[in-house]
């Protein structure tokens, strides 16, 4: 990372990072002008992920008023998806060497050729090893000369990784956080950078590693990011030790494969406040995740 430098944005100060000379303040994805996408994950109450549903089989509502469905698709869209990885100290050894195969397979296995991704990583300031990529096969190996050090300032990689998202090239997005500590050095905080990241709209999913031989100064706290992945419309899951990453990312990538997409025409014009959304699936026993809402654009 070249430098980073600070911009004040309303009551947030924002890292704004530049990753490989390009400024990650850029203008936000716009899919189309008027239709909101909402990927939706639909799961039975074994949380069994569910297929074969209908658009007649979803109701969506926007600030509790219900809202025609336009756009609807069961099958697989492509995604552009960002990994934002934990390289503090307590990442070395063997754990920092299971993330890497558990990345480099996620990329270039459970992700399809039309997909773009990026991968970022985290000590006490963001980097990116690996900007936007298309197949993201070819990020491949990024993470080989990778050498674990420092504080974690998850928040502060968390903002500057949604930023990422305003250069992307699909309209459904995700963003993969893998981390095994609490955040000891960012400026931001955990509100803050939750709500920069919903401004971007990815889906975003953590893997917290969590030891139970670390301190309690230094534990990962999975609640926190819980707070950011449920607003988000993916999940937290919390893992006891580095060789479980392969399985809990392929988890992800096999939820990011079984998702519907679903879109609207909001019934009132844009004003660029927040909207809520919530997504209702017509089945008994039948239980719906999307993210929560999104900034109407102006």
């Amino acid at each position: 990372m070249r430098k980073i430098r600070r911009q004040r944005v309303g009551y947030v100060t924002l890292a704004v990072c530049l990753f490989a000379g390009v400024s990650l303040v850029a203008q936000r994805f716009r899919a189309t002008i008027d239709t909101v996408q909402v990927s939706v994950t639909v799961t039975d109450a074994n949380g069994r992920l569910v297929t074969g549903l209908s658009k007649d089989d979803f109701e969506i509502f926007e600030d509790a008023v219900a809202q025609p469905v336009t756009v609807f698709t069961d099958e697989r869209v492509p995604i552009s998806l960002g990994v934002l990885l934990d390289s503090s100290d307590s990442m070395r050894g063997q754990r920092i060497a299971d993330a890497r195969v558990a990345v480099d397979r996620f990329v270039s296995m459970l992700l399809e050729s039309e997909d773009e991704a990026f991968v970022a990583t985290f000590n006490h300031a963001p980097h990116l090893v690996g900007q936007w990529t298309r197949p993201p096969a070819v990020l491949s190996g990024v993470l080989d000369e990778l050498f674990p050090s420092g504080g974690t300032a998850l928040y502060d990689a968390l903002v500057a990784s949604a930023s990422y998202f305003g250069r992307r090239t699909h309209a459904r997005a995700a963003l993969v956080v893998i981390s095994d500590g609490v955040d000891t050095a960012s400026d931001v905080t955990l509100r803050q950078a939750s709500d920069i990241v919903r401004r971007f709209e990815p889906l975003v999913y953590a893997i917290a590693i969590d030891s139970p031989g670390a301190t309690a100064s230094t534990r990962v706290n999975p609640d926190a990011l819980r707070e950011i992945t449920a607003t988000n419309g993916g999940y937290t899951e919390v893992v006891r030790d580095s060789v479980d990453l392969g399985p809990a990312t392929e988890r992800i990538a096999n939820e990011l494969n079984k998702q519907y997409t679903l879109g609207y025409v909001p019934s009132r014009p844009p004003d660029g406040g927040w909207r809520a959304i919530r997504v209702r699936v017509r089945h008994q026993n039948y239980f719906t995740r999307a993210r929560r809402g999104y900034f109407s654009r102006q």
